[in-house]
């Protein structure tokens, strides 16, 4: 069974986020970039099925710059076999619709049981993309699973509602997401780290994947207007002097908050 799980690269959760106010893209220098939690969460349930699985192959897939390459090798560090990044300056500010796109075309040129992505990554939070990509594939998803159990010709998993839990399933091949509620994910070690210095490592551009960015330029989000953040105003201190409720509630009546 052949597995590719997406990874993305992203700002540190925990650092400072800010946008790039001439291009209304994210300020990728603000803070460490880290492979996306999630991402991680999704390639440990590829790796624990290729555990006791011999004869899986692990992916790892992802759309991003070429300075984002040793995020991607620290899939391989963790496990996975090999490892595909598609690199092109057309990608620049892509939106989900080309990102999906190219993440498909990349998959067909791969090839693929199962893919597996996170629900939604922690810099965007679109939570699209693998739907978008079982659907230009032609194949099932199964999306925001709480489990995942891997069979030799299906899949399947727990997926929580507003009223309950959901079991889905699907036959392969297929794509599914999981939530942050799968296990944390491995740490590479010494020898995983040697490891990937020599695995399979190959680079993709947009015409390897026969597509052009500038046909998708009709779909492509467009910032319109940016402006900073303003700085946080100073809130407002209440003094107990024995009407300290009455305060609080009049406060949160004129604030709507009641």
């Amino acid at each position: 069974m052949k597995i590719v799980v997406l990874v993305k690269e992203v700002p540190d959760t925990y650092g400072d986020r800010k946008l790039d106010l001439e291009t209304g893209l994210a300020d990728r220098a603000a803070s460490e970039a880290v492979m996306d939690e999630t991402c991680e969460r999704a390639l440990e349930v590829a790796l624990s099925y290729a555990d006791k699985n011999p004869g899986a192959e692990v992916v790892v897939l992802s759309v991003a710059p070429a300075s984002a390459s040793a995020t991607v090798r620290r899939g391989l560090a963790m496990g996975a076999a090999s490892a595909v990044q598609v690199v092109d300056d057309g990608l620049l500010g892509a939106d989900h619709v080309l990102t999906a796109e190219v993440l498909a075309a990349a998959l067909q040129r791969i090839g693929f049981d199962l893919v597996i992505g996170g629900n939604l990554s922690t810099d965007g939070a679109g939570g699209v993309i693998p739907a978008m990509i079982g659907e230009l594939l032609g194949v099932p998803s199964a999306t925001w699973l709480n489990s995942v159990e891997i069979a030799d010709g299906s899949v399947a998993g727990e997926r929580a509602s507003d009223g309950g839990t959901m079991r889905v399933s699907a036959p392969l091949p297929a794509v599914i997401s999981i939530t942050e509620a799968l296990p944390d994910a491995r740490f590479p070690n010494f020898k995983g780290i040697m490891a990937a210095k020599k695995k399979p490592f190959e680079t993709l551009s947009l015409a390897d994947l026969s597509i052009e960015a500038e046909d998708h330029s009709a779909a492509h989000s467009i910032v319109i207007a940016l402006t900073e953040k303003p700085p946080r105003a100073a809130g407002v201190k209440i003094v107990d002097e024995g009407d300290a409720g009455e305060k609080l509630a009049e406060f949160l009546a004129q604030n709507r908050l009641a």
